[in-house]
Formats: structure tokens, C-alpha cells, sequence
């Protein structure tokens, strides 16, 4: 007979309840509730204008009922915080596209509540592309801490290397008036930050995290000085802006709102997409990927089969400095502008974040790279429609979203078991 157990059996071991989502969810909706859809009246309207795309057509601009809709978003966000509790009290982890959901309403009431009575329309249009273009060095950030941390290397030198690529990147492609050369530059920056990570934490044994923080302050200090003495007094050679051009694919950019988002954009963005694409396939339907992960999880069982366990550390982790290098030429290369001091402005961390809260894995890494991408634009788009928000608020965005986001994946996601640990074999 086959025996049968309950929750009350001793041998079952009750999932043990994680109440962050459901708060989070909670917090957002009376906000929501509170701040939004209570401020606002029957009469108030807001503007909401697209681009389609489409030749003849143009521009197309509503005027819609803030009040109303307000009140459909705030009923999703409340009967989706309701489905959370409930997920929660039957021992069962909030789905991520929950979460997703609420996120996205939250997002949109404010903005409702933002351009409400405003004369200027909100461009969402130029909203989703500018955050998408911001989201670029994030992204490969973000892919360059996965490949480092499946290999068990914590890359907390991404900064670094973001700034390091942005350098050399502008350095050459102003000394030879080309930006493809720069772009080519950029990633051997990164490499070299990388190499510097491998050095330290694969063969000396150091801390990771020291030793990334050592070389975000080594960057971040060495390229100071050269900017300050070399191409400060050497603008006409080494700090001349080069611009990456941005591409306009026929036919797809022809598609309403989302051709203009996805389909006309500097051509960063679209190798950026080529390497998500490439290193999500690589890293779990790969025999590299299957090595490298295997370094990163069980090192000594690796080693058992013959592969070098410190070799492919070594190897992976200048790998991931490169594509974090060739993330940095967005602050110069594609954005047309010359090198300045601390460029990055912490988008490496921003990365690494990224990272942890996709699951160490690309395409993850894209979404939540997205989500803060979304933060950093806010600013922009609501200036435009006229509103003056305080600029230290807005450049905090970023960061609160970061904070809260990491918050909610804290205990839901596992890294790999062995990252930060030396093998010593």
C-alpha cells in the first residue's frame, strides 16, 4: 500500500514562505491607489502620442480620460497583489510574469499621473527607443558578468572595464577618424581589465570582489589622469568625437511603434542583440557552455574529466572583460561624444544587477537591463512633455529600482555554487 502523507507528516518539509514579492506588490498598488488614481479627477485627461513608422501616415496623438484609466490599472495591480498573497499562502513562489504585471501597471500610472492635464502629449515612441539605447552598455555588462560567474569568477570589475572600453574606444577611433576601428579597440580595454581580474583572482587566489573593486578604482583613476593630461591638452588629436551610424532596416522599420523601437538604431544595439542570442545558445546548448558551467558548479568533478578548471576561468573571464569593453564604446562611439571622467557613472553595478536578477542568464539579464533602461529615460521623456522634475530624484531612479528589484529576487534565484571560490587543484 502506497503511503500517503499530509502537510502535518513530519517527514514533509513545508517550502519556507518569502513574503518580499507580496510586499512589494502590496507597496506598489497603494501607491497606486493612493497617490495616483485618488489625485486625480473626472475631467483630467493626458496626451499619449506614437510614432508609427509607416510612410504617410505619421504621428498619432490621443487624448484620453486619466481618471478611468487609472482605475483599470490600479484594479489589475489589486487583483494581482491578491493573486500573490495567494500564491504565498499555498507555499508557492510568485510567477515572474506577476510580478512583471504589476511592475508594468505601477509604471504606467505614473506616467498617466505625470503628463495628466500637461499640453504636451507623452512621445512613447521616443520613450521605449531611448530606453533600449540606454540599456545597451547594461546588457553587455550584464553578459559579461555571466560569462565570468559561470565559470565561478565574480566580475565586480565590470565597471572598469565599461570605462576602460569607453576610453580606449574614443582614444583610437579620434586618433584614426574611424569609429569601426574604435569599436574594435573598445573590447581589447575590457579584455585587458579582464586579464588584470584573471591574474588576481584565478592565479593569486585574491578575493574577486576586492580585486574587481581594486580595478574599478585603478580604471576609474588611470583614465582621469590621461584625461586630464593628455587629452585635455590634445583635443584636436585624441578627444574628437566619432560616431557609430545608426541603421534603418527596410521593411522592418516600416512596422507601427515598435519598427521605429527595435528596427532604427545605432548598430550597437543590434550587435548587442546578436550577442544575447549567441551567448544564451552557447552557454546552455553548447559543449563550452556545458565546460564552463561545469568550472563554476562542481570544479573538482570538471577537473576529474580533463578539462582545466583555472585555464577556462582565465579564458572566460578576459572573454567577459571584452564584451564588457565593447559595451563601453556606447558611452563614446555610439553616442558621438568624446571621452570625459567617469563616464560609466556606476552602470557597471547596474550591470551586475542586471545579471543577478535575469538568473545568470542572458536573455534575463536583457529584460531586467530593459527595466532599468526604462528608469535612466524617464527624465528625458518627461522633460519633454514639460514636466520639471527634480533632477537628483530622476538620477536616483536608476538605483531605487535596482535596489528593489534585487530585493524581490533575493532567496529566489541561486548562483552558480562555486563562483567566488579559488580552485586550488
Amino acid at each position: 500500500m502506497t503511503a500517503q502523507l499530509s502537510l502535518n507528516d513530519p517527514q514533509v518539509v513545508a517550502r519556507p514562505r518569502s513574503f518580499k514579492i507580496p510586499v512589494i506588490l502590496t507597496l506598489l498598488t497603494l501607491i497606486s491607489l493612493g497617490a495616483f488614481w485618488l489625485t486625480t479627477g473626472g475631467g483630467d485627461a493626458f496626451g499619449l502620442s506614437i510614432r508609427t513608422g509607416t510612410p504617410g501616415l505619421g504621428d498619432l496623438a490621443w487624448r484620453l480620460p486619466s481618471h478611468s484609466s487609472l482605475t483599470v490599472l490600479v484594479a489589475i495591480e489589486l487583483v494581482l497583489t491578491v493573486l500573490a498573497w495567494a500564491f504565498l499562502a499555498i507555499r508557492r513562489p510568485t510567477p515572474a510574469w506577476l510580478s512583471a504585471l504589476v511592475g508594468t501597471a505601477f509604471v504606467a500610472s505614473f506616467l498617466i499621473w505625470a503628463v495628466t492635464n500637461q499640453s504636451n502629449p507623452l512621445q512613447l515612441t521616443s520613450l521605449l527607443s531611448g530606453a533600449l539605447f540606454l540599456s545597451v552598455p547594461l546588457i553587455f555588462g550584464a553578459m559579461a558578468g555571466a560569462v565570468c560567474e559561470h565559470v565561478g569568477v565574480i566580475n565586480v570589475s565590470i565597471e572598469g572595464q565599461l570605462l576602460a572600453g569607453a576610453f580606449l574606444g574614443a582614444v583610437v577611433g579620434s586618433l584614426t577618424g574611424n569609429p569601426w576601428i574604435g569599436l574594435l579597440a573598445a573590447p581589447i580595454a575590457g579584455a585587458v581589465v579582464g586579464a588584470l581580474l584573471a591574474l588576481f583572482a584565478v592565479r593569486y587566489w585574491v578575493d574577486h570582489i576586492i580585486a574587481g573593486v581594486v580595478l574599478n578604482v585603478l580604471v576609474a583613476g588611470l583614465t582621469s589622469y590621461l584625461f586630464s593630461t593628455v587629452l585635455r591638452n590634445n583635443s584636436q588629436t585624441f578627444s574628437v568625437a566619432v560616431k557609430l551610424p545608426y541603421w534603418r532596416i527596410p521593411l522592418l522599420a516600416d512596422i507601427p511603434v515598435i519598427g521605429t523601437v527595435l528596427f532604427n538604431q545605432s548598430c550597437l544595439v543590434y550587435l548587442m542583440f546578436a550577442g544575447v542570442i549567441v551567448l544564451q545558445v552557447m552557454l546552455f546548448r553548447s559543449r563550452w557552455g556545458l565546460r564552463m558551467r561545469a568550472c563554476g558548479e562542481h570544479p573538482r568533478a570538471a577537473d576529474t574529466v580533463g578539462i582545466k578548471v583555472n585555464r577556462t576561468r582565465t579564458i572566460n573571464t578576459i572573454i567577459g572583460g571584452a564584451i564588457a569593453g565593447l559595451g563601453g564604446a556606447f558611452f563614446t562611439l555610439a553616442n558621438g561624444l568624446a571621452f570625459q571622467k567617469d563616464m560609466s557613472a556606476g552602470r557597471g553595478y547596474i550591470a551586475l544587477a542586471a545579471m543577478i536578477l535575469g538568473g545568470w542568464k542572458p536573455k534575463g539579464a536583457l529584460v531586467a537591463a530593459l527595466l532599468f533602461g526604462f528608469a535612466d529615460n524617464l527624465q528625458n521623456a518627461l522633460s519633454v512633455v514639460g514636466i520639471a522634475v527634480p533632477s537628483q530624484f530622476m538620477t536616483m531612479a536608476p538605483y531605487i529600482v535596482t535596489i528593489l528589484a534585487v530585493a524581490g529576487v533575493v532567496g529566489q534565484v541561486r548562483a552558480p555554487a562555486q563562483e567566488g571560490q579559488a580552485y586550488k587543484g
